[in-house]
């Protein structure tokens, strides 16, 4: 009997029964098994990890370098307020994040790929409808062939955290009693101001004592001087709420930082405000108290601006003038000036 090209086709080793042989072949069907379970397991964990990372208020993110095409999981949209699934384009995701934060992400991711490293960043941003979040950025760089291909990592809601620590410094740079900037915020700012390393240029620095405090302090006790204390600082600190800063730096003593440019004409004026609203009457207990100031103001002739080295000639003239202030009976103002 002739052996027809049917029959090879249907008997040969290619035919339709090898294949039905290699598909029930135990060993093959045993390692898909085994494949399927690995995926499977590598999907769960997966799947664990981003729940554990959600939990936390973290999400995954990674973008392409070749075209800035992002990826992100649904937490990072709900952090910028973008709905979940609506199209990502870098350049506008970055409208989204605050000049300055924008400045410094840009620089540090540059430097990242550049050099095939990780960065974390506290980045501010601004959501979709206008709220203000801190968002901790964490990345790493994937290469392929050597060449940086991808920036992955996480983001996380840190607004809470961020709040929690400014509080925190804000009250450790803070006068407990009066709520005004204690020694250590002023002398900080101070030596910034006087060396052009801070925003605002020193111009002027003014010095107050309390006169006639001690008497109350121990006629009536501390309460009333603490209340004496208070009522004072409130009263300064509206006289010179356009100060860089006002601050308690001693028991009855305060101090007033000026930016520059200053005026004399005005100091002055300043100095005699203060002088007669620190010397207002204080209600205690159904009786007022009665207190005075001395002022001691120091600024820089020439230029308005206390720079470089004059920082502790500067502090030493606004001291001599208040207790030249002292000397004169209490409740004046006096001014040294000098060129740094």
């Amino acid at each position: 009997m002739l052996e027809t090209p049917r029959d090879r086709a249907v008997d040969g080793p290619a035919g339709p029964s090898a294949q039905a042989e290699s598909a029930t072949d135990p060993d093959a069907a045993a390692t898909l098994a085994l494949q399927q379970a690995i995926i499977r397991a590598q999907a769960g964990l997966l799947a664990r990890q981003e729940r554990s990372l959600a939990a936390a208020g973290t999400w995954l993110w990674s973008c392409r370098l070749d075209d800035g095409a992002l990826d992100w999981s649904g937490g990072v949209h709900d952090l910028f307020g973008i709905p979940r699934g609506a199209a990502l384009h870098r350049p506008r995701i970055l409208e989204f994040y605050e000049p300055a934060s924008r400045r410094l992400l840009e620089s540090i991711r540059r430097r990242a790929i550049a050099g095939h490293a990780s960065f974390r960043l506290d980045a501010e941003i601004r959501t979709a409808c206008g709220r203000p979040r801190w968002i901790r950025i964490r990345a790493a760089v994937e290469t392929e062939g050597g060449r940086p291909a991808r920036l992955f990592g996480t983001k996380q809601d840190v607004t809470e955290e961020i709040a929690r620590l400014a509080e925190l410094s804000r009250r450790a740079d803070r006068d407990p009693l009066t709520g005004l900037a204690n020694r250590h915020a002023f002398e900080a700012q101070f030596d910034a101001g006087s060396s052009g390393a801070g925003p605002d240029p020193l111009g002027a620095l003014i010095l107050i004592d309390l006169d006639g405090f001690k008497p109350v302090n121990d006629l009536h006790g501390h309460i009333a001087g603490d209340q004496c204390i208070r009522r004072s600082a409130a009263r300064l600190a509206a006289i010179c709420r356009d100060a860089a800063l006002v601050a308690r730096i001693g028991g009855d003593e305060f101090a007033v930082l000026l930016r520059a440019p200053v005026d004399l004409r005005a100091l002055a004026e300043c100095g005699r405000r203060i002088v007669a609203a620190l010397s207002r009457p204080i209600p205690y207990r159904g009786q007022m108290v009665r207190i005075g100031a001395s002022v001691g103001i120091a600024l820089e002739v020439k230029t308005g601006i206390a720079t470089g080295g004059s920082r502790t000639r500067l502090f030493e003239r606004a001291d001599a003038a208040l207790y030249a202030a002292k000397d004169a009976g209490g409740n004046a103002v006096r001014i040294a000036v000098g060129s740094g």
